[in-house]
């Protein structure tokens, strides 16, 4: 069996963003030389999330609205976390949307259905983070 680890860097401009991930996972399953296994995805910072869904603009911003009725950014004071930074919220909202996603690899390609797609979901942003990228197989 063998195994490929690979780490994406990313640092997003804003405090909250989706990032479609999917063409840089299949570049990193191609680096790999794996025809058959598994693949994991996962952010590798408590205030990020990783996850599968459909990439069209209008989902990516119902899931903003949906996440910020949930756990709102403002104000800082209704959290207790919040002593000494302000990310409460990214916490609640990484641990909703998910930290990893797996993916069957099958004849060197991610096994997905119909419009999936992996995202990478960045709630407290504007620093460097890292997503890592384990594929173990044959």
């Amino acid at each position: 069996m063998k195994n490929h680890r690979e780490v994406l860097v990313l640092e997003t401009a804003t405090r909250r963003e989706f990032i479609n991930i999917t063409r840089d996972v299949e570049r990193a399953l191609a680096n790999s030389g794996i025809r058959e296994g598994l693949l994991l995805v996962n952010a590798m910072h408590i205030t990020a999330s990783v996850f599968i869904n459909d990439d069209e603009a209008g989902l990516l911003q119902d899931f903003e609205v949906f996440l910020e009725k949930l756990a709102p950014e403002k104000p800082y004071s209704q959290y207790r976390h919040n002593g000494f930074e302000d990310n409460a919220d990214a916490h609640i909202k990484r641990t909703l949307m998910g930290r990893e996603a797996v993916v069957a690899v099958t004849e060197g390609r991610l096994d997905f259905g119909p419009w999936e797609q992996i995202f990478y979901g960045e709630f407290d942003g504007m620093r460097q983070k890292r997503i890592l990228i384990k594929i173990i197989g044959e």
